[in-house]
This record gives structure tokens, sequence and C-alpha cells, in this order.
């Protein structure tokens, strides 16, 4: 398996972990807010960390960049935000199967279109049933919980 693959496969295995924790932090505190609040604290230092020992030149082309690429920050806050708020009475696993649907979804709309400087992959009728298979198992797993 290539080293991106481990990668992503590692975050995906830390987006529940993310939530459960955060969620807990959240209903433990009384505030879903602050406990996004503490998560971005953290993470703010990991980051700047992990920049300052990868060298912090780049920050030097960030005045030029698109401003609509900054928006990925509010996305990330209203994913923590919205796991934070929903998980503790939806339920991890419902709240995670909902993400990974928009995720799919999200994805195939991006490749497809090229969108942001992806790589073209255009949604084709294989493609389609690929998604929609990982959806049904997804739901599955789902499913299976609610007997």
């Amino acid at each position: 398996m290539p080293t991106q693959a481990l990668i992503m496969f590692a975050a995906g295995i830390g987006i529940p972990l993310l939530a459960a924790l955060n969620a807990r932090l959240g209903a433990n505190i009384g505030s879903p807010a602050a406990a996004a609040t503490i998560l971005f604290i953290v993470a703010f230092c990991a980051a700047g960390a992990t920049m300052i020992l990868t060298g912090v030149e780049p920050l030097r082309a960030l005045p030029g960049q698109p401003k609509h690429l900054f928006l990925a920050g509010l996305l990330v806050a209203f994913y923590v935000l919205s796991i934070t708020y929903v998980a503790p009475s939806f339920g991890i696993g419902n709240a995670v199967f909902f993400v990974l649907l928009g995720q799919l979804v999200s994805a195939a709309a991006i490749d497809h279109f090229g969108l942001f400087g992806a790589q073209v992959a255009p949604v084709t009728g294989l493609r389609l049933a690929g998604i929609a298979v990982m959806g049904i198992g997804v739901a599955i797993t789902q499913l299976g919980l609610a007997r």
C-alpha cells in the first residue's frame, strides 16, 4: 500500500476518534463550542510546531493566494462544531455515516470538474456504482446497529 494511502487511512481512523473525543469533551463541559475551541488551540499548536520544523518560508506566499482558498478554515470549523454538537445525541456512527456520504458526493464532484486544481476524474457509470456500493456498505454498518 503506498505511503499516501496509509496516511489517509490513518486520517480516516482519526475522524471518528476526533468526533467521539470532542463530543465527549463538549458534553462533559457543557459547551460544544468551547470543546471545538480547545480542539483548534491544540491543532494550531501542532500545526504551528510542524510548520516551524519544516520551514516557515511558504508563509511569504500567503498574501498572493486567492481568498476563496481560506474558506477551508471555515469548513473545518463547521465540521468540528457540527460533529461536536450532533454526535452525542445522534451517535458517532450515524454522524460519521452522513459525513462519509457527503465526502463521497463532494469528492466525486471535485474530481469530475477538476475543481481547485484537482486531477480530473470523470464520474462514469462505473464510478457512480462504486460510490453507491460504498454508500450502501456504510449504510449497512449503521442499519445493523438500529436493531
